[in-house]
């Protein structure tokens, strides 16, 4: 089956016992057992649940690995990850990096004798000279975050490979349905499945999947052990975004190729930072590992100062001023103050994240809408 096919049907398949098209929304806690010690396939609902297995089977499925972790958060997905270390080891992570990822790193994981390094992953070179012998995990995002940046997926995923590193990526901006990191050789693909997958903002979640069912197990221990799991509830409305993800993301991604053209003639605008521009650095390589479009978000730098940038993202009507990204609804939010606060300034400025840096999230509203939006927030700001 084609992809968006899989996307309705696997792990969707009708109740056994009603016929119901949608499986039902199994909210116990516990489950009843034949023989003590000997255990059913459900017995406890943090060590797993029926709804919770559906949308970890379609997400496993969708990005071409084993059967995916379901939890709490992106974060929790994150952190996840990070738990399979051990103290002394090293994460190695790209310097266009979400912030939450970078607090995590530098501020969570150093308490347990992980320590972190930030490199360009655009320049295969960095990947290569920065890997020392405590390196066990390079930390891809392609497109990064908030500056758009693409890594050579395929190139640094063998790098680290040569060398005995294994790699996750970050796949929350690219989705499966454009980019699929394990079919390139990654090891671990993570996702908040606030942003695509949910796509409504009303579902707040995580998912894991490993290419590998020996890493896949490691992973469940560890998330069975500490607990943060997908809830059923929120389990079933991932699993519903997942059947509407490729048209979203599809659509989305038109009408933010639309939107950085026309930002890149604005007088009012010195750069627009977007892969699916010709004048991007990444741009070639993107259109080789980004199947169909070039992403729903998009940064841009504008004329003027801190005040000016702030002032931009109030006086937009439609772009509603809130961090997240990648629901029906466009956002606009300032990355220095919101969603990269917590980079240290030597970091921001090491990282090119401006304090005139912009970033917007594209949702479903008609594109011309959204153009003239934009347009008079940036013509009278100032």
């Amino acid at each position: 089956m084609k992809f968006q096919t899989r996307a309705i049907h696997v792990g969707n398949e009708k109740d056994p016992q009603t016929g119901a098209v949608v499986p039902p929304i199994h909210l116990a806690t516990t489950f009843v057992q034949s023989v003590p010690g000997v255990w059913e396939e459900f017995d406890y609902s943090r060590s797993g649940n029926p709804t919770r297995a559906n949308f970890e089977k379609t997400i496993g499925d969708l990005e071409g690995g084993v059967t995916g972790l379901a939890f709490a958060s992106g974060m929790a997905a994150i952190t996840n990850v990070m738990m399979s270390l051990r103290p002394g080891d090293q994460v190695l992570a790209g310097r266009d990096l979400y912030g939450g990822t970078y607090r995590l790193l530098h501020h969570v994981t150093k308490k347990f004798g992980i320590t972190v390094q930030l490199v360009d992953t655009r320049e295969l070179s960095q990947i290569e000279q920065a890997i020392e012998p405590a390196t066990k995990l390079l930390w891809l995002e392609t497109p990064g975050n908030p500056l758009l940046s693409i890594t050579d997926l395929a190139g640094a995923i063998a790098i680290a490979h040569e060398r005995g590193v294994m790699v996750g990526v970050d796949n929350t901006f690219a989705t499966p349905v454009l980019t699929r990191p394990l079919e390139l050789g990654a090891d671990v693909v993570v996702h908040s499945a606030t942003k695509f997958i949910g796509g409504h903002s009303d579902v707040l979640g995580g998912a894991v999947v490993a290419r590998e069912k020996s890493l896949r197990d490691r992973l469940y221990f560890l998330q069975n052990a500490t607990g943060s799991v997908l809830g059923p509830f929120e389990s079933y409305l991932a699993s519903r975004g997942l059947k509407t993800m490729t048209l979203r993301v599809r659509e989305q991604c038109r009408s933010t190729q639309v939107l950085a053209e026309f930002l890149a003639r604005h007088p009012r605008v010195t750069k627009v930072l977007y892969p699916g521009l010709a004048s991007h650095p990444g741009h070639s390589i993107a259109s080789r590992q980004m199947a169909g479009g070039f992403g729903a978000v998009l940064s841009f730098e504008v004329a003027g100062d801190i005040d000016v940038a702030k002032k931009v993202c109030t006086k937009t009507h439609l772009f509603q001023l809130a961090v997240s990204l990648g629901a029906v609804e466009s956002l606009i939010e300032h990355p220095a103050s919101m969603t990269h606060a917590t980079y240290s300034p030597a970091d921001r400025r090491a990282s090119g994240i401006e304090d005139s840096l912009i970033r917007i999230s594209v949702g479903l509203e008609d594109v011309d809408d959204l153009k003239e939006d934009l347009d008079q927030a940036l013509s009278t700001a100032s």
